[in-house]
């Protein structure tokens, strides 16, 4: 599926910033079921200095430093993506979840990066109660994609999307309590309950395909950035990702920006500000499927 992405972050400061450096993951990662055609950003006012590379992770990071007085700050970020993720393989297929665990513990070859994404993380900590809340999802000897579809659809039953239920600081713990909230935390909760099985799962930034009513057209701006989970199948069984929010299994209708322990390794724009005061942000998406043709 062919994808024109456009992405706007605009902040409105109370006063004047005189000095700014942000870190800007708005780039898609190019990956074997996603292919980046074209990518560009363009920052308001223009960056003093601007320099691309490569996280931690490995997903594509920019840093911008602006050294100007504003009063706005504008960044926008556009891409063409081809993504096709391959089917996972059959549930029944899959090692059971404790040899997956049990690989990732003694890392060694094909295991070495997985286990990075076994530890607790700033905003997906160790929690008893969420490890008790997916464990159901994993009785001894399950295959271990069958048990991660099993939580998946769990969460998608149990959790109301909701809107203001939550905000950015919200922890695992009260998400479980209220069952309510947005991606972001069905995601962050659904890595800490697999974390707490010993099972590698890792947050992914991105944007999901969305589709307007019946009879109406799509509305310019009106989508929205999305979150879901990479969960490890085992040396040979390589990622899967995972939709909690929608139950999906990632294939066509996602556009990938990067992963990470949690939000905080791919937030989408961070930095650092001398001056400013108070300020606004306002946020506009635009993720259009484009026919195949438009790629040649």
């Amino acid at each position: 599926m062919l994808y024109r992405l456009r992405h706007t972050t605009r902040y409105v400061y109370a006063s004047p910033v005189d000095l700014a450096a942000h870190v800007l993951h708005l780039t898609p990662r190019a990956l074997p079921g996603q292919r980046v055609l074209s990518a560009a950003l363009i920052s308001r006012p223009a960056a003093a200095r601007l320099t691309a590379g490569f996280d931690h992770f490995g997903n594509p990071v920019t840093r911008i430093f602006l050294e100007g007085s504003h009063a706005e700050f504008e960044v926008t970020a556009e891409a063409m993506v081809d993504v096709g993720f391959p089917a996972p393989p059959p549930a029944a297929a899959t090692f059971a979840w404790e040899s997956v665990a049990a690989a990732a513990r003694a890392g060694g070859e094909g295991a070495w990066q997985a286990a990075e994404f076994l530890f607790p993380s700033a905003m997906a900590p160790a929690d008893a109660a969420v490890g008790a809340y997916a464990a159901p999802s994993f009785p001894p000897g399950r295959p271990v994609l069958a048990g991660l579809l099993d939580l998946n659809a769990r969460i998608k039953r149990d959790f109301a999307f909701r809107p203001g239920a939550t905000d950015i600081a919200t922890p695992v713990s009260r998400v479980l309590a209220a069952r309510a909230g947005v991606c972001q935390d069905f995601s962050h909760l659904m890595i800490v309950g697999l974390r707490a099985l010993g099972l590698p799962a890792r947050y992914v930034s991105g944007y999901l395909r969305t589709r307007p009513p019946p009879g109406q057209k799509r509305r310019v701006g009106a989508d929205a950035s999305h979150a879901w989970v990479g969960c490890w199948l085992g040396p040979a069984g390589g990622w899967v990702d995972l939709d909690p929010t929608n139950d999906l299994v990632v294939r066509d209708e996602h556009v990938v920006l990067g992963w990470g322990r949690d939000y905080r390794d791919v937030s989408p724009v961070r930095g650092v500000i001398l001056g400013g005061g108070e300020h606004s942000l306002s946020v506009g998406v635009d993720l259009e499927p484009l026919p195949e043709a438009a790629i040649r």
